[in-house]
């Protein structure tokens, strides 16, 4: 008997849906290249000279000691972005006041090319992460490019800078009077201590250790604890969460890290034995929803896509290979917290890309 196999026709292509999807990516792939323009704008002070005065290539160059060529390309992908104004009648280049600020300035509360020069340097790993798919294995945050360490402080301090102080630390119960009075602080998987420096700036009669795993960043917190002259306040040590040497703590903060620890538990098993009776634990985590379907979103396709480069790999390289992922929520972190042994936990604040909370012994 001869078996005839069937054939199955292709699904037919709705050709509107199928340009729309098209012009989607069109959209990805000029913000995907549109990134190392922006480091090329900031770290070359394009932005600046033409947010100081707008002008063409020609001036822009002058201004920052580049090939005008260049620049008149640069310029224009710029402006097909939307990222500065183009005047045709005049052919001139310029930025309105809301790009400057998110672009020109480092220090300040919305700085913009950090994000860029992080996700940059998370995709030098491509190749690695790429095994990690096919074997399991991890991948540390040391091992990724200095752009990666550098892009973390410059995303994430902006935030800090808008919110720690004004919002995040008011939130939580009896905290800032006892900073006021003189605490001690311990501000886990600090990075290049950004965190930490704040607080003391702001906190002078209280005392802080910082603490991450990763050397190279333990050294730049302590270069710029020298720098801004409070050393003999704070202090910063190369250790795991769940290596902290100090107890009887009045604040324990982790900032937007935990779910980059390879056994969040135990870190926050840790973290209940170092606090004092009436210590407390502020957890700045990525604004996430509790199921997939809530952050598929603008936001979470941000945080789903570093943490498949970034948090999952760092996880994963420790003991514990448990990886909560940059999108765990609230109740994946309540889960984590109580089972420490917390007996209060709750949401303290938001903002667009975090979710702050407060927990308690």
């Amino acid at each position: 008997m001869t078996t005839v196999e069937e054939k199955t026709e292709a699904p037919a292509i709705d050709m509107d849906k199928l340009m729309e999807f098209v012009g989607k990516f069109v959209g990805d792939l000029g913000a995907t290249i549109g990134a190392g323009n922006v480091l090329l704008g900031e770290r070359l002070g394009l932005y600046r000279a033409l947010a100081a005065s707008p002008g063409d290539a020609r001036s822009v160059a002058a201004a920052t000691d580049t090939d005008p060529r260049y620049v008149d390309e640069w310029l224009r992908g710029q402006a097909a972005g939307g990222y500065i104004q183009y005047d045709a009648a005049s052919s001139t280049y310029s930025m309105t006041p809301e790009q400057a600020f998110a672009l020109t300035d480092p220090s300040g509360p919305v700085f913009l090319p950090g994000a860029y020069e992080l996700a940059l340097g998370a995709l030098k790993a491509q190749h690695h992460i790429e095994e990690s798919f096919r074997t399991g294995a991890g991948y540390g945050w040391g091992q990724h490019d200095e752009d990666v360490f550098n892009g973390c402080e410059r995303f994430f301090r902006p935030g800090y800078l808008m919110h720690l102080l004004t919002e995040w630390i008011p939130a939580l119960d009896s905290v800032q009077a006892k900073l006021e009075q003189g605490a001690s602080v311990a501000d886990l998987g600090c990075g290049h201590g950004a965190s930490t420096l704040l607080m003391a700036g702001a906190f002078p009669k209280s005392t802080f250790v910082g603490s991450d795993y990763h050397t190279g960043s333990i050294e730049a917190a302590r270069e710029r604890a020298e720098d801004a002259g409070v050393g003999e306040r704070v202090r910063f040590e190369v250790a795991s969460a769940q290596e902290l040497s100090a107890s009887g703590l009045d604040l324990v903060t982790t900032f937007d890290c935990l779910h980059d620890m390879g056994d969040p538990l135990a870190a926050a098993q840790h973290v209940r034995r170092s606090l004092a009776a009436d210590g407390t634990w502020l957890i700045v985590e990525p604004a996430a929803g509790d199921t997939v379907e809530s952050n598929l979103n603008p936001v979470g396709r941000v945080f789903y896509s570093f943490s498949t480069y970034l948090c999952v790999p760092n996880a994963m390289s420790q003991p514990g290979g448990y990886a909560l992922g940059a999108q765990a929520g609230e109740a994946a972190i309540r889960q984590v917290v109580t089972d420490a042994g917390f007996t209060r936990f709750r949401r303290v604040a938001e903002t667009p890309f975090n979710n702050v909370y407060e927990a308690r012994p």
